[in-house]
């Protein structure tokens, strides 16, 4: 008979075997599970090419680990990008901010002038959000401290921010904070060496953007000028930053001569420098501030891979940069006479504001209704384009503008943006509810 001593040995000795073995156990899943990670990233990395149209979501949650989880990207890695640029800020978890998206239906308001319009269009149907400019092509209307704005000289007080984020918000309404990224021709001329230049370093203007240099997009500077402003402009209590013009520049230069980014094979592209951009936006202002951050696009980028490439917005990819929300520039009078979508030759685009916004959103929703994708939130048209010529387009006024609320309802979307430069949007609910003519 053993003795209690020897008992209590040999009770010590079988709690130490069964910790030895639950902790040998526990090390063998980690290591199963860290081998797998590393084998589906190495997977993921081979298997996508710059002709991968649909980004798969690789799942990160953690089953169990000691480790800090970082934040992850829904994009493959870019080690071109990474070696352009050096490599994104990665947050752990428990430090980035949680935001809640919003369903906005909102109107563009400029540099606020006619700020009373929009909050009484606001309060009277179905439109909850106004966006203003903080930084259009030609500097920033509102007494902003940003340095570089300032060293440029385009500062003006054309509003008071703080005044218009709190009347808004007294009213309900959401503030969106819009501002022009790289087609900025004072900041362009004011740094010639970060517009977009030639082999030799001297900046090209172009074409089809009023004769003018462009910033370039693959220059950091560019880009922290631009966030650093975004983040000024936060700490006034704005609800949601929104860059436009994220975009290279269309057509050829007034030289006759190519925009030279780098040596080919060492130089990510185009699509690159603009998601890379965004995805270090959406780390700082996203987030670290807990701030939505928002991208409008040309609407033609949906559905022409040449026009994508050209400046550099790959719908299929941009939307998976984690912003919040994506907004195409879906104005029917944008598209080229005689334009086919969907099955459809339209001879007229501008006259036909339902078919035109319902058909480019149709073709491409297959992309932007994959899981992790950026809410889709259109830019609607609300002006009326005299300007592409008589007997090609209609006067643009509340039916107009609801035809094209319909076809986003007609197809699952509840969100957009009223576009007007003159800030002149007819009384109505702007609900969508009207019956279209069949074609």
């Amino acid at each position: 008979m053993n003795s209690p001593s020897d008992v209590g040995k040999i009770l010590t000795l079988q709690r130490v075997f069964i910790s030895a073995t639950s902790i040998a156990a526990v090390l063998a899943v980690t290591i199963l599970v860290i081998s797998l990670v590393r084998f589906v990233k190495t997977v993921s990395a081979n298997t996508f090419t710059e002709e991968t149209t649909f980004v798969p979501i690789v799942s990160t949650d953690a089953t169990t680990s000691t480790e800090v989880i970082m934040n992850s990207e829904l994009l493959p890695d870019n080690e071109l990008a990474d070696q352009y640029w050096g490599e994104l800020e990665e947050l752990p978890l428990s430090e980035v901010k949680d935001i809640t998206h919003n369903e906005i239906r909102g109107l563009y308001v400029g540099s606020g002038s006619s700020l009373d319009l929009a909050i009484e269009r606001c309060n009277n149907s179905e439109l909850n959000a106004i966006v203003i400019d903080l930084k259009n092509e030609w500097g920033c209307p509102f007494m902003c401290e940003n340095e570089t704005a300032n060293e440029i000289g385009y500062v003006w007080d054309a509003y008071d921010l703080a005044a218009v984020v709190e009347k808004c918000h007294e009213n309900g309404i959401y503030v969106i904070g819009r501002i022009v990224c790289f087609n900025d021709c004072t900041a362009a001329e004011k740094f010639p060496e970060r517009a977009i230049c030639d082999i030799d370093g001297n900046p090209l203007h172009f074409k089809t953007e009023g004769k003018r240099p462009f910033l370039s997009p693959y220059n950091k500077d560019n880009w922290e000028y631009l966030i650093s402003l975004a983040e000024e402009a936060c700490g006034y209590g704005v609800d949601e930053i929104q860059f436009d013009y994220v975009r290279f520049p269309a057509g050829s230069t007034s030289e006759g001569v190519d925009p030279y980014y780098g040596p080919e094979g060492s130089t990510p592209s185009k699509a690159d420098a603009i998601n890379r951009f965004l995805q270090e936006a959406r780390i700082r202002i996203q987030d670290k501030l807990g701030v939505p951050l928002s991208a409008d696009i040309f609407g033609i980028v949906l559905t022409s891979p040449m026009d994508a490439e050209i400046i550099g917005q790959d719908f299929a990819t941009l939307g998976m940069t984690g912003i919040d929300s994506c907004c195409p520039m879906v104005y029917p009078s944008h598209y080229a006479l005689g334009t086919m979508l969907n099955g459809f030759t339209f001879e007229y685009p501008d006259k036909e504001p339902y078919l035109i916004v319902y058909s480019v959103l149709q073709e491409s929703q297959e992309i932007f209704s994959q899981e992790g994708f950026s809410t889709v939130r259109p830019y609607l048209q609300a002006f009326t384009a005299s300007y592409i010529g008589e007997g090609n387009y209609i006067e643009y006024g509340y039916d107009e503008i609801n035809a094209q609320i319909k076809a986003l309802h007609d197809l699952g979307i509840q969100e957009y943006i009223l576009w007007d430069p003159k800030v002149k949007y007819p009384e109505g609910p702007y609900d969508g509810n009207m019956a279209v003519p069949e074609t």
